[in-house]
């Protein structure tokens, strides 16, 4: 049973029970509740570089209370799967992730590094998002409660809240965090559709930033851009509540048994950070490994 991606989360759950390994499930819609308390006044960095005094912070345009943004979509965990057997550094992923949240080049939230586990092992491709960590050392850091943890797995920047200390770039293990050094040029768009955490623009000068796993898109029931963008079906997003994970191309499956059978892992996890983006190790490959085809000229970094 196949799926339009952006319905992904607009059926209900399958009856558990006598699904084979690989079936197809349905996630149930996703639920919201509205809040209506606002956070206490605060400092914020107006879109100008200015510190003055804020009480409305992160308020989304389309509606979103500061409790929403802060709390996240009741009753989800979203989480997210990347095949790395399947990817083949295309960098369509970082395109649409930075086209998404006008982002330039030099500060991409999703960078695709070239690997090697061992001298005598062929390279492979490692997207890397940020990890949404369930016990993120970043958010212990800010002092200003700029960074935080929802209740939904997602960890998001408060662009009016960050004052711009790097605190949390520097706790950050997996450097995915980028900052804003120059004034960004925002596009009419951008300024047209108005400030929140959930989608990080307007962006503006002396902040930190990085991958939202598109809040956004998740409240709404979507696929991040990243993962509708994946060609080669290398990346999937859903809810471990609900046990189910889609990739681009509609399919969507059981996330456990995804990772039982094929051996899913987390990044370091050794460090007890707990992130929420689960690796496929590179066997059986689908897609060449670089340097056996026209690898991509977008991915990005050294061999290891």
């Amino acid at each position: 049973m196949m799926m339009r991606r952006r319905d992904f989360l607009k059926a209900g759950v399958v009856a558990a029970g006598g699904i084979a390994a690989g079936a197809t499930v349905r996630p149930a819609i996703a639920t919201e509740e509205k809040g209506t308390s606002e956070h206490p006044a605060t400092l914020a960095l107006t879109a100008e570089g200015e510190l003055v005094v804020s009480s409305t912070l992160g308020r989304a345009a389309a509606g979103g209370s500061p409790d929403e943004v802060r709390r996240g979509v009741p009753g989800r965990r979203w989480v997210m799967v990347i095949d790395l057997a399947a990817c083949d550094g295309c960098g369509k992923c970082t395109d649409a992730c930075s086209k998404s949240h006008f982002v330039p080049s030099d500060r991409e939230f999703i960078r695709v590094f070239k690997m090697r586990d061992s001298p005598t092992a062929a390279p492979y491709w490692f997207p890397r998002p940020c990890f949404h960590c369930d016990d993120p050392p970043c958010t212990r850091v800010c002092p200003v409660g700029a960074t935080f943890k929802r209740q939904d797995g997602i960890v998001l920047i408060d662009a009016e809240r960050c004052i711009g200390c790097r605190f949390c770039m520097a706790a950050c293990p997996f450097s995915a965090r980028v900052f804003n050094w120059s004034r960004p040029e925002n596009s009419p768009a951008a300024k047209a559709r108005g400030y929140s955490p959930e989608w990080g623009y307007p962006r503006r000068v002396g902040t930190a930033e990085k991958c939202d796993f598109c809040a956004d898109m998740a409240r709404e029931g979507k696929l991040p851009h990243c993962v509708s963008r994946c060609s080669m079906d290398a990346m999937w997003f859903g809810d471990e509540n609900e046990d189910a994970v889609t990739n681009a191309s509609g399919q969507t499956v059981r996330l456990t048994t995804l990772l039982r059978d094929r051996a899913g892992y987390r990044f370091l996890e050794e460090l007890g950070t707990k992130p929420r983006v689960y690796y496929l190790p590179p066997d059986n490959r689908s897609a060449p490994a670089p340097g056996e085809a026209s690898a991509s000229p977008r991915a990005k970094g050294a061999g290891h």
